[in-house]
């Protein structure tokens, strides 16, 4: 693993500090402050009505579902959320910002507060978030296909985002890809952002700064709209590097705002880093104050599903679970019912997450595919699981039959083990003498077990297996071993 990947260290006597700014984009039908749709692909400004164009004497008007979405993250994240928040305008000029100002939350943001927990290597970390506030999107400018010049494309321009600001506590980028993925899968989860990077659903800021230890908060860079975890990676990996080189060879870090390159897998500066007071922030005269009733809270938390910290410890407590498997089986919806049915239908809920965590999530992967395109269900698993738990079968045949089903090459666990010979052998007296083949066919290794190698003794249950072509029960083997050894 690269050093700067490991978490929670110093590199060459630094230590990095990693804040995020995450813009969600909202699933409402239509903008935060017009009733023009959101939907993506449009053809360029067919989505874009006089609010979000600026035109003279228009204003806007608050989306109830955008607060709504906001009330729902809060109450995932365990924040605050006010009961009286304020919009301000944002100032400052762009081609696409038609007003020559954004729409967005200042003081008083919506949500305060709150935090998000994720596993790094096992361990436990804890992002504290500073706020969440509602604001509008703006437009796109294209540079392509313009012979020279640039457009601009309003159909985003209004769309409603949260930006989701933390703390500067994490230490690594294995922490800062990690609390991603979890802020990710909990906007997903409730239903308020569909996650498509791609599309700019899910837009990640990194703040990166690093410093000596003990020594007070480096000058931060800002590494803006990183839309794959992929690149996040890349890309905060090279900002530490670049700023460690640029510190050790006496020069000073500017703020600045840069981009990353996916294709030369280093970032580049795009300006100077602003500062709130550059952007005049006041109240915005058109919006009255944001009022949100307990009443209102409450209706929403009743309708609230399962959030996945919740699932998780629920997992630990009723199935026994570790929290590192717990937490891992609660990356998705489908995830998590996956393994219920399986657990339920087995009995073996330790057993699920095994197969779930490993086998099952390691094609999955080398697929780019979710567990709904599992090609062996939650139930053929349960009834495979039973197998390997009533003695019917080995380990290793277990995974035989796993590839078959995987394959397609059929749907009932018993008619597969059936068909490929692989019921464990029960017959102690055929064991027997498999044992003592084994014994007389490898001297060396009984040799080798004698005289206190454990290695060697590994190895004879292996030639066990092998002669028995995985029909043998382990545990039956080794016993039977060592008595015939004498041990």
């Amino acid at each position: 693993m690269p050093e700067s990947l490991m978490p929670t260290q110093l590199i060459h006597g630094y230590e990095v500090v990693i804040g995020f700014e995450t813009h969600a984009q909202l699933l409402t039908r239509s903008k935060i402050f017009s009733r023009a749709a959101t939907a993506f692909g449009a053809q360029p400004n067919t989505q874009a009505c006089a609010i979000d164009m600026a035109l003279p004497g228009t204003l806007p008007v608050m989306n109830r579902e955008a607060v709504h979405c906001a009330i729902k993250l809060g109450l995932a994240l365990g924040s605050r959320i006010a009961p009286r928040s304020v919009f301000a305008r944002k100032n400052y000029f762009y081609p696409d910002l038609p007003k020559g100002y954004q729409i967005s939350q200042f003081e008083l943001p919506v949500v305060q507060g709150g935090e998000v927990s994720f596993f790094v290597e096992g361990e436990k970390k804890t992002v504290r978030l500073v706020r969440a506030h509602l604001e509008e999107d703006a437009g796109k400018s294209l540079h392509e296909d313009f012979h020279g010049q640039s457009g601009i494309d309003l159909n985003r321009a209004g769309t409603p985002l949260l930006e989701i600001v933390t703390e500067p506590d994490m230490r690594s980028t294995a922490e800062a890809v990690a609390y991603a993925k979890e802020l990710h899968k909990i906007v997903t989860w409730i239903g308020i952002c569909d996650g498509n990077m791609q599309e700019g659903s899910f837009r990640c800021d990194a703040n990166v700064s690093v410093r000596k230890s003990g020594q007070p908060l480096g000058t931060r860079r800002e590494i803006k709209n990183l839309n794959s975890f992929k690149f996040m990676q890349q890309a905060i990996d090279f900002e530490i590097r670049w700023q460690i080189a640029e510190l050790q060879d006496g020069r000073a870090i500017e703020q600045a705002t840069v981009l990353f390159d996916p294709d030369t897998c280093e970032t580049r500066a795009m300006r100077t880093k602003e500062d709130s007071a550059d952007y005049r922030y006041f109240p915005d005269p058109d919006l009255p104050p944001l009022y949100i009733s307990e009443q209102w809270i409450e209706e929403t938390q009743a309708r609230m599903p399962e959030l996945p910290r919740s699932m998780a410890v629920r997992f630990v407590r009723d199935h026994g679970l570790p929290e590192y498997d717990a937490a891992q089986l609660t990356q998705s919806p489908q995830m998590a019912a996956y393994f219920e049915q399986a657990a339920h239908a087995s009995g073996q809920p330790k057993l699920a997450s095994n197969w779930i965590m490993g086998e099952i999530s390691r094609r999955l992967n080398a697929e780019g595919a979710g567990i709904e395109a599992a090609k062996v269900g939650s139930g053929q698993l349960a009834a495979l699981l039973k197998r390997i738990a009533d003695g019917a079968i080995s380990n290793a045949a277990a995974r035989q039959v796993f590839d078959a089903l995987w394959a397609g090459e059929g749907q009932d666990v018993d008619a597969v083990i059936a068909a490929k010979g692989l019921q464990q052998m029960n017959d102690a007296g055929a064991l027997e003498k498999i044992v003592d083949e084994v014994i007389v066919a490898n001297p060396d290794n009984v040799a080798q077990f004698k005289a206190g190698k454990d290695k060697a003794f590994n190895a004879l249950v292996g030639q066990v297996m092998k002669a028995s072509k995985g029909r043998a029960n382990p545990q039956q083997a080794s016993a039977l071993l060592k008595t015939r050894l004498g041990t």
